[in-house]
């Protein structure tokens, strides 16, 4: 059975599940507190924002999604589908991203790809389904499962950040390939989601630490 993280309760019952699953979290749980569970919308439009989010700053990718979703209300994968790709480029998307969303927007209308049944799947089924889909990497699909679909166990191994936590909070020499990651991952199983949202709030516990300790 595939645990959601729906709500900050059930966040925090899996954090208090997996301190008692492997002792090496306590630390990591003492520095980074109680993370707060993160949440996107789901379905097409959750992971056209994730796409159009790739490799762009913050504020660029923010400044892309308001243009389309002001251009398309509402954004869904049949008017993107029908979309003009010049119009699409005109709003900031590349053309890279422009023929992934139209693949997945095809992939849907033609019912060959349902995102949400994704939510119960094992996660591990349900990150090779999304990076099967062309424009879909290993990150893009990791978020979309922990964040719009609050899939319990989904394990962002190619996470720098994620990485970087795990070596220092788990005295690694070197930070975890994301290859590594997987096997690291292994005791948090089936909470590997929730486990992601420690290690993130680790790193910016740490991350805000140094930068109280540079300031002094």
């Amino acid at each position: 059975m595939t645990l959601h993280l729906n709500s900050q309760a059930d966040l925090e019952e899996a954090i208090h599940a997996l301190l008692k699953l492997d002792p090496r979290l306590r630390p990591v749980f003492a520095v980074a507190g109680m993370p707060a569970l993160r949440r996107r919308e789901p379905g097409f439009t959750g992971l056209a924002h994730i796409v159009c989010g790739q490799q762009l700053s913050t504020a660029s990718a923010a400044a892309i999604w308001a243009r389309l979703s002001a251009a398309f209300d509402p954004l869904d994968h049949e008017v993107v589908r029908r979309a003009r790709a010049d119009r699409l480029g005109r709003l900031g998307l590349s053309a890279a991203k422009i023929k992934t969303l139209k693949n997945l927007a095809r992939e849907i209308r033609a019912e060959r790809l349902n995102l949400d049944v994704l939510a119960n799947e094992d996660a591990d089924a349900a990150h090779h389904s999304l990076v099967s889909l062309h424009g879909i990497g290993p990150w893009t699909a990791d978020v979309y499962l922990l964040f719009c679909l609050g899939h319990g166990d989904a394990w962002p191994a190619g996470d720098l950040a994620v990485q970087e936590a795990v070596k220092i909070g788990l005295g690694l020499k070197t930070r975890p390939t994301p290859k590594q990651m997987i096997p690291l991952a292994e005791p948090w199983r089936p909470l590997r989601g929730a486990a992601a949202h420690l290690w993130w709030s680790y790193y910016r516990a740490l991350k805000k630490r140094e930068g109280v300790i540079a300031g002094t």
